[in-house]
């Protein structure tokens, strides 16, 4: 019995110690050699799809799976939508699949390893794009990345590659926000004229080729819309019919920008000729207007679309006719309903109230909004930014009630007053996330439209925007602060094993690379204004201080550390993978080094400037070689960018000449030379221990204490830090301010400037403000309200600084050795630097640093 009972404990134990392989390879599944199988009641986008999962796995593994669509024997890859194939029915009565994770669910799908009988992997989707998300889930879980193509990531090679589900069950939910796309914008300098000769030369435009790359890449993305591009260098949407065609099989919707109503371009002289079909004037013109409309439905309609409603003028302008806000409110009612009584024209058996449609309140139709215009309640009413990354409002207590719910476009690149940003990606991820969290929790869940301008070089950015879009609860501040440069460690960490390490190094990358943007894009660098401000003209020195507390100096400094440190991971890939190399260039190294450049151009030919008033002649010249070199440094990047991969890119990045003469950030500022002088260089090394004199910096992650909600948020602000008073959808019960309290040591004198530097947001909504309080010891709180205008001059500054900077007085005892400085704001406003002057500040762009 002893004998026995020792040899079923060792059973016990070898069985004990099984389980854990057992269970892990009850959910692994091996790709290769795996049949994928679905039912042929499966629609086309499905079965396109399909064959993407079919490529990818030849891509990683070397072989291509064979596709089934009867009984198979062996390992097996199952797609299938629920309602449409037999075989998830089966799964689900099997309970191999939930039906609640499927049933009712929007673009919803179910991953799950089976090893009953034989090995299977099984994709279900809850409708057609679910199972497509599902399909490319599995794609990237086995090491394709969405920007395989578009950003040229390497495919590893990996015959063993296995597909692991955590728990054999992965169950995706509903995405955050209902449609969720892109709007290819101002493509004039760069998807135009690389479509046009280089990619689709046959066509010698933007069309079905191009627009089937994009489809591809937005599903990846699990994105479910585009809007096209829409210039007038550019074909009209429609007059490439097969391109509505393409972008149908791939299940994508189109939607439109905020001047395309029903799907109309007015911007193309195919679609609106004013010599043809005459004014775009709906109160002089409307049978003609009216009938375009009718047929661009009739065209249309039978493809997904999400429609633009109202008009606005044409292309970018505001509406014709030069009416009193009187007429133009019933007249845009109007122009409503006849598009509505359209929709229901050409849709089957559909109310108007069931077709989606989206009105956008973009500059002027702001105004026409909150001038009393009525939308009807199932329209979801589009938020938009001030096109630098600022939300103008989002829905109040009222509009959130809507059955329509509201959405958001938002821009990461912009062509418009006060300067264009189209040539680099300086975003903030941190910025994005707060205001389109704001919008979020204030009732933007249905809609979410991104203007990319030319999709390159807005990959980060992408990727981070739909990431949020659809799962926005997986983020925080701390989150999103880290997802690029976690996205990037796990795209080119192939080579290493410390993940951690190289996700740390290309952090502090990204993060200096955000702030020095931040103060000034290197689109800006030339000081101009364009468009509507001839004052403002021509290229200028910088305010950046080469004089005062090294400002200048610590710029071009910290901008050669990151460029310096992207060609070291550069370097680093390129000794593994050319590929690899080649990718991180146009993912990473290509912002930031071009960034460098931009700036040090400007910089130097400032400093020459400087340094010939004071007669130092060779430093002169040596200053002016440098902003040469700059500027080719800066060809020579936008060359290796277009010509890399034997021109895969050709066309595509360049700086954007505008259409006007005032943009002139891309050419050579004047220098002066001195013959005779010869060279001798600057030592522009900053100097520790120089920062401020009579002033002090806050750090504001050193305070004394603060109210619950107040919080430091890292990856924003000139300093990469901002304090921000609580969340800002959020009122305290009983309405006391968010507060946060600081100690500095008390100067030798009677009063003191506070010099604090806002982000500038705008209002919540009407009714809400933006205001900031200072006190210090029991003075009485001062209180700054941070208001302007868009396309007041104010505002135009506060947008190309990414800041509102007020100055405030107060009276201090100098025989006290402390004195208790306290900041206050409406909820979700934040600082980002504070200065105590005491009589020493000198001028400068932002200040001296902590």
């Amino acid at each position: 019995m002893q004998q026995i009972t020792k040899t079923m404990k060792k059973f016990l134990f070898l069985i004990l110690m099984m389980l854990p392989i057992m269970a892990m390879g009850a959910d692994i599944f091996r790709i290769k050699n795996a049949t994928i199988k679905y039912d042929k009641q499966e629609t086309l986008q499905v079965k396109r799809a399909i064959g993407d999962l079919q490529a990818d796995a030849e891509r990683v593994t070397g072989c291509r799976p064979t596709l089934s669509t009867k009984n198979v024997r062996g390992p097996q890859i199952i797609v299938g939508t629920y309602g449409k194939s037999p075989l998830i029915q089966k799964l689900i009565k099997q309970g191999v699949i939930k039906e609640t994770d499927l049933k009712g669910k929007w673009e919803s799908y179910v991953l799950t390893v089976t090893n009953e009988k034989e090995p299977r992997l099984v994709i279900a989707g809850s409708d057609t794009r679910g199972t497509i998300y599902g399909i490319y889930d599995i794609s990237e879980r086995m090491g394709v990345s969405p920007w395989y193509w578009w950003a040229d990531v390497p495919v590893c090679k990996n015959p063993d590659v296995a597909i692991q589900i955590s728990g054999d069950y992965f169950a995706s939910g509903e995405p955050a926000v209902k449609y969720r796309g892109i709007f290819i914008n101002d493509e004039d300098w760069g998807l135009k004229p690389w479509a046009s000769n280089h990619f689709e030369k046959e066509l010698g435009d933007i069309g079905p080729r191009t627009y089937a790359k994009v489809c591809e890449l937005l599903l990846r993305l699990r994105a479910n819309m585009l809007a096209p591009a829409m210039h007038s260098c550019t074909g009209a949407f429609y007059s490439h019919p097969e391109s509505k065609v393409v972008c149908d099989s791939f299940g994508i919707i189109i939607t439109t920008s905020h001047c395309e109503p029903l799907l109309l371009n007015n911007a193309a002289k195919s679609e609106w000729d004013s010599n043809r079909d005459g004014e775009w004037n709906y109160k002089t013109n409307r049978e003609t207007i009216y009938k375009k409309w009718d047929a661009r439905l009739d065209e249309a309609a039978k493809y997904e679309n999400i429609y633009t409603v109202a008009m606005r003028g044409v292309h970018d302008e505001g509406i014709r006719g030069n009416l009193p806000m009187s007429e133009r409110v019933p007249l845009i009612e109007q122009v409503i309903r006849d598009q509505r009584e359209l929709l229901e024209k050409h849709s089957v058996s559909r109310f108007a109230r069931d077709i989606p449609q989206i009105f956008v309140p973009y500059k002027e139709t702001m105004d026409i909004y909150e001038n009393g215009l009525k939308v009807p309640d199932d329209i979801t009413l589009v938020w938009v930014d001030d096109n630098y990354g600022y939300m103008k409002r989002v829905a109040n207590p009222e509009e959130q009630k809507r059955s329509g719910r509201s959405g958001v476009y938002y821009h990461l690149s912009y062509l418009g007053a006060p300067h264009d940003y189209l040539w680099l990606n300086t975003t903030p991820p941190v910025l994005m996330y707060e205001e389109l969290r704001k919008a979020y929790d204030n009732g933007a869940d249905r809609y979410w439209l991104l203007n990319v301008g030319d999709i390159k070089p807005m990959e980060l950015g992408m990727q981070t925007f739909f990431d949020m879009a659809w799962d926005i609860n997986a983020f925080d501040f701390e989150k999103v602060y880290q997802h690029q440069a976690e996205f990037l460690a796990r795209t080119f960490g192939h080579h290493t094993s410390q993940l951690s390490v190289l996700s740390s190094q290309l952090q502090i990358i990204l993060d200096d690379y955000y702030r020095l943007a931040w103060s000034r894009k290197p689109e800006f660098m030339g000081w101009e204004y364009q468009w509507d401000d001839k004052a403002h003209t021509g290229l200028k020195p910088t305010e950046f201080s080469f004089e005062h507390y090294d400002e200048a100096q610590r710029r071009l400094a910290d901008y050669q550390r990151i460029s310096d440190e992207v060609e070291r991971i550069s370097s680093e890939l390129r000794a593994e993978s050319l590929e690899f190399a080649t990718a991180f260039f146009e993912l990473l190294q290509f912002p930031v080094q071009a960034a460098c450049q931009m700036n040090r151009k400007f910089l130097m030919a400032q400093l020459n400037q400087l340094l010939a008033e004071k007669g130092r002649f060779s430093e002169a010249n040596w200053a002016a070689r440098q902003m040469e070199e700059a500027y080719d440094s800066i060809n020579a990047l936008n060359r290796r960018y277009n010509k890399q991969l034997n021109g895969k890119w050709d066309g595509m990045m360049a700086l954007s000449t505008s259409f006007t003469n005032t943009c002139q950030f891309y050419q050579k500022p004047e220098v002066k030379r001195f013959e005779g002088a010869g060279e001798k260089a600057v030592l522009l090394t900053p100097l520790r221990g120089r920062s401020a004199i009579d002033c002090k910096v806050i750090d504001l992650q050193n305070c004394q204490h603060a109210s619950e909600g107040t919080r430091i948020v890292h990856g924003l602000g000139y300093d990469g830090k901002v304090v921000q008073f609580g969340d800002p959808s959020k009122e305290s019960e009983d309405g006391a301010l968010e507060d946060i309290f600081y100690w500095f040591k008390s100067p030798n004198c009677d009063s003191v400037d506070i010099i604090v530097y806002t982000v500038p947001f705008w209002p919540l909504y009407k009714g809400k403000q933006n205001r900031v309080g200072v006190s210090v010891d029991d003075s009485p709180v001062q209180v700054f309200e941070n208001k302007f205008k868009e396309y007041d001059r104010t505002w135009k500054d506060q947008v190309m600084r990414n800041g509102a900077v007020c100055r405030l007085r107060f009276a201090v005892n100098k025989n006290h050795p402390y004195h208790e400085l306290r900041l206050a704001g409406d909820p979700g406003q934040m600082i980002q630097r504070v200065i105590i002057d005491w009589g020493g500040l000198r001028p400068s762009y932002i200040g001296p640093t902590i």
